[in-house]
């Protein structure tokens, strides 16, 4: 199966300007194209991840890939998918946050002997000369056609500020310096950027004419409903400090049932044949597919050892043993017992799983709290500091665990 009919096959390609074009530079590995990564946090998430899957699928082909930094986007903020004003970061915060995501890319993506370009839109963006900007490219965009933008209608309830508005406007111009600088003519996201890379794709046709080689392919990065990505505590980072492998392989392994097969195409890189032979698996079978593609995706990004370890742990708690050693695990400290017993809010909150003793409260009273594998409805319920020494399993609903040891 050729690429392009690959990625179609896995559910990945949503829209696409000139598809025979399209398929014939992905198909023969003459494809340069970029997927940009803003940095508003110092690591990427699920979110993310598919974006990296489909640059090292297409890099794989002979294609060359370009992961845009936004270091000068993010000091404005992408206003798709918003319903308020992105928190403003200051010059720092951004460069700590773009040095950091360069070190989780290169995981995905071989950057040797010229194969992928690393780039960040801040050397073309900061130093813009505003009244010579509007005057040479202001004027190529029109108002009306952009309040049509989808990011931009959800957005004019609210309120939508101009400096969002210009949004549209950096990321047309970062496709252009793409495809000066670098030759860049494909330009990949997620379906709610559609109406941001037409513009990239028609700013390069009105400056360099109709016959210029830009052309735009958006392929559908999971934003259907199914929040892929989303925990009780935030979202699921790549970055090990911030979810644990052993955290992340539980995620995948407890997806809903509907979502397997379609994460599987996704995401793995599995032969699309082995996959479609897991489309009717039900109960334990079922189970066994959700395993696999935990493994799979941990293996992806924390590597095999630690995807090694994370299903050790997590086949411990299925088999009903409760503990292992590979199982994440949280500290308490003797100030956090008093008469040498620590209270089941305390307890919960010491875990990390819950955002507040009144979220504890609620979720032991609801049923949501199992200490070694023993039910706790009683929020006054106390601990002995003896039983911290080896460490005591606690469990916060069907998915998350600690194990909790005395610092």
């Amino acid at each position: 199966m050729l690429l392009y009919d690959e990625l179609k096959a896995r559910g990945l390609v949503a829209q696409v300007t000139d598809e025979d074009y399209v398929k014939d530079l992905i198909n023969t590995g003459k494809a340069v194209f970029y997927i940009g990564f803003d940095p508003t946090a110092d690591s990427l998430h699920v979110g993310h991840f598919m974006a990296l899957c489909l640059m090292k699928r297409l890099q794989s082909n002979g294609n060359k890939p370009i992961a845009l930094m936004g270091g000068g986007t993010a000091m404005i903020g992408d206003p798709s998918g918003r319903t308020d004003m992105r928190k403003m970061m200051t010059v720092e915060t951004i460069d700590n946050n773009v040095a950091a995501i360069k070190k989780q890319v290169s995981r995905f993506i071989d950057f040797r002997d010229g194969k992928a370009i690393l780039a960040n839109n801040a050397d073309w963006l900061r130093d813009l000369n505003f009244l010579d900007f509007m005057r040479d490219y202001g004027a190529l965009f029109s108002v009306n056609d952009m309040l049509r933008a989808r990011a931009y209608v959800n957005r004019m309830a609210n309120g939508l500020s101009f400096l969002e508005f210009s949004y549209m406007l950096m990321q047309a111009y970062d496709f252009l310096m793409l495809y000066q600088r670098y030759g860049c003519n494909f330009q990949f996201g997620g379906d709610d950027q559609w109406s941001n890379m037409l513009a990239g794709t028609d700013l390069i046709r009105k400056k360099l004419g109709k016959n210029a080689a830009a052309m735009t392919i958006t392929l559908l990065l999971k934003h259907d409903g199914t929040k892929m990505g989303k925990t009780a505590g935030g979202a699921l980072w790549l970055d090990a400090n911030k979810t644990s492998p052993y955290e992340f392989y539980q995620y995948w392994r407890n997806i809903d049932d509907a979502d397997v097969i379609k994460c599987l195409k996704m995401l793995t890189f599995l032969p699309l044949e082995q996959i479609h032979d897991m489309e009717g698996w039900q109960g334990a079978d079922l189970n066994r597919a959700k395993e696999i593609l935990a493994f799979e995706l941990t293996s992806q990004v924390h590597g095999k050892e630690e995807a090694g370890k994370a299903q050790e742990a997590a086949r411990s708690l299925f088999s009903g043993s409760g503990y292992s050693e590979n199982m994440m695990e949280s500290k308490v400290t003797e100030d956090s017992f008093k008469d040498g017993v620590i209270d089941a809010i305390s307890l919960l909150c010491a875990t990390g799983s819950v955002a507040s003793r009144s979220d504890a409260r609620r979720t032991i009273q609801q049923g949501g709290m199992t200490v070694d594998g023993e039910k706790v409805t009683d929020i006054a319920a106390a601990f002995p500091i003896e039983k911290f020494e080896k460490g005591v399993v606690v469990q916060k609903g069907k998915k998350t665990f600690r194990r909790v040891i005395l610092a």
